[in-house]
């Protein structure tokens, strides 16, 4: 039973979340020293503000989750959910959004540092488990950037001290 394929995503979404990456970022550092307003703010009107990225991140994890534990998926990119508005974002608070977006990604490991590589081949859907986890992967890095977008516009509106 070899899992070293496993092994490797499990540390690609292990880095990405707060590990040393070559790219020196990570959510970790990007995130965790912003505050409620800074998280919540959209640093221009056709930019999404970090909270609404975390969110969008955070339920496309729970997807994947759901998908991992063999039920349906159920998000879509017209889902209420996968875009949620600062509004609703602020009723569920920053702290709490932060933490939920960490434990997804813990819950996430946990899911498939236990399988075997052959996990991979699996069909999910009209895509194996593989590409699934992969573009989880390539997913995160994107919106990384993204964020680093945002923070810096933040920074330009002298919203960050």
């Amino acid at each position: 039973m070899s899992n070293l394929l496993i092994q490797n995503l499990v540390k690609q979404l292990q880095d990405v979340q707060d590990g040393d990456l070559w790219l020196d970022e990570n959510f970790i550092k990007k995130i965790d020293t912003l505050t409620p307003e800074q998280a919540l703010t959209r640093p221009i009107p056709d930019i999404h503000s970090v909270a609404e990225i975390v969110s969008h991140l955070l339920e496309w994890r729970r997807d994947c989750i759901r998908k991992l534990q063999g039920q349906k998926s159920t998000l879509t990119i017209e889902s209420n959910e996968n875009w949620r508005s600062n509004n609703e974002l602020k009723q569920i608070g920053w702290k709490k959004l932060k933490d939920d977006f960490y434990a997804s990604q813990y819950h996430l490991i946990r899911l498939i540092e236990i399988r075997d590589d052959a996990f991979l081949a699996q069909e999910c859907g009209t895509y194996t488990f593989q590409a699934l986890l992969e573009g989880m992967i390539h997913h995160d890095l994107y919106h990384l950037g993204q964020i680093g977008i945002s923070i810096k516009l933040l920074k330009v509106h002298s919203l960050l001290k």
